[in-house]
């Protein structure tokens, strides 16, 4: 019994022996591991901290800090690098950021700081009238949206007036709302409103105005005769002069770009009643224009005698009034003996003989009657036809 008792005692001093080596040991390697730590700094997203690690390369010291890289991270230096004592390593995360640029979107991966470095990064360059937003100085955030709309060129046709203007907008509204070109009442705009703009596209802006335009015009006078028997038969005398009214059209007209297109007649309207002429004619016999038949042949004899050139001519010819230029209306008197004279030869008034005509009273003149012309008056163009133009005598009686 005492033997085997010392035997287990002894079974047990060993294993206390061994543990105890064994817990020397492993004492003496970690201090070993301990003891070739190397210190390194490292910054982190701007965040700098002092680490000591047994990591051999950089990519070692991030995985051994459970940093998970991706290829758009910056890691300075590079990952294969190998660490040495005081080493500065700068570690910066990629951002995801959802960039649109013309409405295509796509996810991107950053470490610029701000919107202005990203587009640096990406070498794309912002034109004159780009638009960006956010703005270049803004900070970049995980998940930002950036939108970039590049400018283009679009031709606006006003009125017929062409302006060329760069723009980013999508929408024809948005383009006239941002370019601040009012559009009003009945204007067209071509294309729609809601159409899409695109590159090099034109806007065809027609102005549209409607006007009232009011005209005023004369409304005519009439002409009222009424018999006077103080005038001689023959005689007209104007006893009130006329007066055009006035008479107000209201048109509605439309214009295009400044030039009528279309008029139309809405309503008239009197302004100013017209007042008649009134002429009064008279009805008392008058010397008829003829010489009587007691002016006797030895009279005849007495007077002046000559050879004249004579025509013939009605009181319908064109041109003609119908009243002699001493007044006899030989419209009134077709039976009157009457010849046209220059008053410079034959004294208008006169009682003459002419040669074939008969006896007649010089009462009428003539813008082609000169000199020793006459112009024998008939009530009818077949009787002034016959007569025709001829060489006679004519005796001035007094």
């Amino acid at each position: 019994m005492k033997k085997l008792f010392s035997v287990k005692l002894s079974k047990s001093r060993w294993i206390l022996i061994a543990a105890g080596l064994l817990v020397a040991g492993s004492g003496t390697a970690y201090g070993a591991h301990e003891l070739a730590k190397q210190q390194v700094t490292i910054s982190i997203n701007g965040k700098k901290q002092d680490v000591r690690t047994n990591a051999e390369t950089v990519g070692e010291l991030l995985k051994s800090l459970d940093i998970e890289t991706r290829k758009e991270d910056h890691i300075s230096p590079a990952e294969d690098t190998k660490l040495t004592a005081n080493t500065n390593v700068e570690y910066v995360a990629a951002k995801p950021v959802h960039f649109a640029v013309d409405g295509q979107e796509k996810e991107i991966w950053t470490t610029a700081g701000t919107v202005g470095k990203l587009l640096k990064d990406l070498n794309l360059e912002l034109a004159e009238h780009d638009q960006i937003e956010p703005s270049v100085d803004k900070e970049i955030t995980k998940d930002m949206k950036l939108t970039l709309q590049r400018a283009f060129k679009v031709t606006v046709k006003d009125a017929g007036k062409d302006k060329d203007i760069w723009t980013t907008s999508t929408t024809v509204a948005d383009f006239l709302k941002h370019h601040k070109i009012s559009i009003k009442g009945d204007d067209e705009v071509k294309p729609a409103l809601d159409k899409k703009l695109t590159k090099d596209q034109a806007i065809h802006i027609t102005r549209i105005k409607k006007v009232t335009d009011v005209v005023e015009e004369n409304i005519p006078f009439e002409v009222r005769k009424k018999e006077d028997d103080s005038l001689e038969k023959g005689k007209e005398k104007v006893v009130r002069d006329g007066k055009h009214g006035k008479l107000k059209k209201h048109y509605a007209v439309v214009m295009k770009n400044g030039k009528e297109v279309s008029r139309e007649l809405v309503k008239e309207e009197t302004a100013a009643e017209s007042k008649a002429k009134i002429i009064a004619v008279g009805t008392k016999q008058a010397a008829v224009a003829t010489v009587s038949a007691n002016v006797s042949r030895g009279n005849q004899s007495s007077g002046k005698e000559f050879y004249v050139s004579s025509t013939a001519y009605t009181a319908s010819c064109n041109g003609c009034s119908g009243h002699t230029a001493t007044g006899v209306n030989l419209k009134n008197n077709p039976g009157a003996k009457v010849i046209a004279v220059d008053p410079s030869v034959i004294p208008l008034g006169s009682k003459v003989h002419v040669e074939g005509y008969g006896y007649a009273v010089a009462a009428d003149t003539g813008s082609a009657i000169k000199g020793r012309k006459i112009d024998v008056f008939f009530p009818s163009k077949s009787t002034a036809y016959r007569w025709g133009n001829k060489r006679v005598k004519i005796k001035v009686l007094n």
